[in-house]
């Protein structure tokens, strides 16, 4: 659970060495990242998790408020239903596009290229749900049969437009050991919890 409180450089450095047992040169080649900075990240990274297990846990559930699912669950049902149009018109025209381990993009035009990527394969759907306690989007593949998560996407809003997209679907080890919920229902607001046991592509 305390991972997603990291930086993306750091979870990643964490995992990959502490968790998948890769060396620092591998690791290098995982992230694109230099030897120092790999280093930097996976000293910074076992230093913040030391200070997040002094605190004490949090035993209440994650929710997500009435305004919040209405804006990500019709993102979901429009990507699902691959109305990717519909998709575009609903983000800014500064929003930026970070997919982790592939690329980075900026602007409506350049990030609206992302959307006919996934128009062009079928082996995902989306849901509602909780990383870490905090708001996500799910990646499952459907035709797979233990309905495992196979990545996830956070999304951040301004007013009704969005304003960023991190998606994580080639980034495997942020999932490592991660506590996933999942929203069942528009009716519902109580998450159902499960757990994602690790995967590599």
């Amino acid at each position: 659970r305390s991972f997603m409180q990291l930086s993306v450089a750091q979870r990643g450095a964490v995992i990959l060495v502490d968790v998948l047992g890769l060396s620092l040169h591998e690791t290098c080649e995982v992230i694109g990242a230099t030897l120092a900075a790999t280093k930097a990240a996976l000293h910074r990274g076992r230093a913040q998790l030391r200070l997040l297990a002094a605190e004490p846990e949090q035993a209440a559930a994650p929710r997500l408020d009435a305004h919040d699912e209405r804006r990500l669950r019709r993102y979901v049902d429009l990507f699902n239903a691959r109305d990717f149009d519909a998709v575009r018109a609903l983000i800014a025209e500064d929003v930026q596009l970070e997919v982790v381990n592939r690329l980075r993009l900026r602007g409506k035009a350049e990030v609206s290229t992302y959307f006919g990527n996934y128009d062009r394969i079928s082996d995902w759907t989306l849901s509602l749900g909780f990383v870490d306690g905090r708001p996500a989007i799910l990646i499952r593949n459907p035709q797979e049969p233990d309905g495992a998560v196979r990545g996830f996407m956070l999304v951040e809003w301004r007013d009704e437009r969005v304003v960023q997209i991190r998606d994580f679907r080639y980034a495997p080890w942020c999932l490592v050991d991660a506590e996933i919920s999942t929203v069942e229902g528009p009716a519902s607001l109580e998450p159902a919890p499960s757990r994602a046991s690790g995967f590599v592509p």
